[in-house]
């Protein structure tokens, strides 16, 4: 009974998404695409040639077109790394990858190969599940990371889809929630057929809702190696700056304003010492600061806050050979992270300085950027407290401590070199939960 209310509810707001995408369309135009496909409505007659080719097998005789659900820009990048190991395992797979959001499906195209298929994820109500179901028949199905969706885990059980949680994570205020409105979680929880975790404190957690878990495999965001060539670009401009660099990375909305009110602030008191941790001969020209907001869609707004408060910028997306001077330079592109990361002497997570949950830190240490971040990580806890175990991360109770000890930190050769060889040494020591949690898919698939 109370599925059915959910689903009704579900399907009267169909309406507001709609609208919702038409206009979220206007600023990127990616959300305007295939919109029917949240629907259920698979049109296409590329799509509807893939579905009807012959489907390779695994051990068994089982069909191997494998679903992967990637909502977002985050997880698709972090996905790429269990597709691969999927590919190696189950060898002539083919891919059915679905998203959420615009960025996540642009970045998804990279992984798709010869017989795989890419849509988006099905509006969560009966018929937009059912027929997404019929429409492809999967093998398998494997969200990452927190999608768990009560009609989806429904559908997938009437259908006999095993529809597992990899990457598994659930923070204590996500718990909470979940609690509250347990007459929908708990059943969406206990209805899936396998679950396995990243932490210890992530399975204790989902196995309080009923899931399934099977084990804790790790974090495959772990697996994943930056790209050389953006690193190495990276590297070589930060040599060729003559300043250390200071890098927002994936800046939410408010975040900017804070640091350009500390950054007016040290304009202000240069050569004065700032904040009793930074030296004492700071002027506006003794660091260069980047930053890089989270979501593209606030790249212009950013970029006019930027101006609008007396400072001159310069966008990544005009920059010619190298990045020209500027005040501060705005990371406005996609899938450069590790580019960033590279030009980046310390970094501040975004995220974590307002109440929005932190964002993942593990890229960073990936690329040899130690972190510096705020008192709100309830999102990714177990990854920020053992970087900062580590010596990879630290924490502050707010954005001017933290950029005072980040100022101190690149002014401190010695610290910082430490500072950079333990984020190194910390994310190499976390590596292969994908071949983990490939492994564990296939088991599930042939045995």
């Amino acid at each position: 009974m109370m599925l059915r209310l959910y689903s009704w509810a579900m399907w009267l707001v169909q309406p507001l998404l709609r609208r919702k995408l038409h206009r979220r369309a206007r600023a990127e135009p990616g959300y305007g695409e295939a919109i029917e496909e949240r629907f259920g409505y698979y049109t296409h007659p590329a799509q509807a040639a893939q579905r009807m080719a012959p489907a390779p097998a695994v051990a068994g005789g089982e069909p191997a077109l494998v679903w992967v659900h990637a909502v977002s820009l985050g997880e698709t990048r972090a996905v790429a790394v269990l597709v691969a190991q999927l590919r190696s395992q189950l060898p002539g797979m083919r891919l059915l990858l679905t998203h959420g959001t615009a960025t996540g499906r642009a970045q998804g195209r990279a992984l798709l190969q010869p017989g795989d298929v890419q849509v988006w994820q099905p509006w969560d109500t009966p018929g937009a599940v059912g027929r997404f179901l019929a429409h492809f028949r999967p093998r398998i199905g494997l969200l990452v990371e927190t999608e768990v969706w009560p009609n989806l885990v429904a559908g997938c059980a009437r259908a006999g889809v095993p529809l597992c949680l990899v990457n598994a994570r659930l923070s204590d205020k996500s718990l909470r929630q979940a609690q509250r409105l347990a007459w929908l979680s708990r059943p969406a929880y206990r209805g899936l057929a396998a679950v396995w975790a990243q932490s210890a404190d992530d399975a204790a957690r989902l196995s309080q809702l009923g899931a399934p878990v099977q084990g804790v495999l790790g974090n495959f965001k772990f697996d994943a190696t930056p790209d050389a060539a953006q690193l190495a670009q990276g590297r070589a401009w930060r040599q060729v700056c003559n300043r250390p660099v200071l890098m927002f990375a994936s800046s939410r909305e408010g975040e900017e304003q804070l640091l350009l009110d500390i950054l007016k602030q040290i304009r202000a008191l240069a050569p004065v010492e700032y904040a009793q941790a930074a030296p004492k001969t700071i002027a506006k020209e003794a660091v260069q600061w980047l930053i890089v907001p989270r979501h593209p869609q606030r790249f212009d707004a950013v970029a006019t806050l930027l101006a609008a408060q007396g400072f001159t910028v310069a966008r990544r997306s005009a920059w010619a050979d190298a990045p020209p001077e500027a005040d501060i330079w705005l990371g406005d592109s996609l899938g450069e992270m590790a580019l960033y990361f590279g030009m980046a002497d310390v970094a501040l997570l975004g995220g974590s300085f307002a109440p929005l949950g932190g964002q993942n830190l593990i890229e960073a240490a990936a690329c040899g950027c130690p972190v510096l971040m705020g008192p709100h990580t309830f999102n990714f806890a177990e990854a920020t407290a053992l970087a900062q175990a580590a010596g990879a991360a630290f924490a502050q109770p707010d954005l001017p401590t933290a950029v005072a000890q980040a100022l101190a930190l690149v002014h401190t050769p010695a610290e910082l070199a430490q500072a950079r060889s333990a984020a190194l040494s910390w994310s190499q020591a976390h590596r292969g939960a994908a071949l983990r949690t490939a492994l564990a898919v296939k088991g599930l698939l042939v045995g």
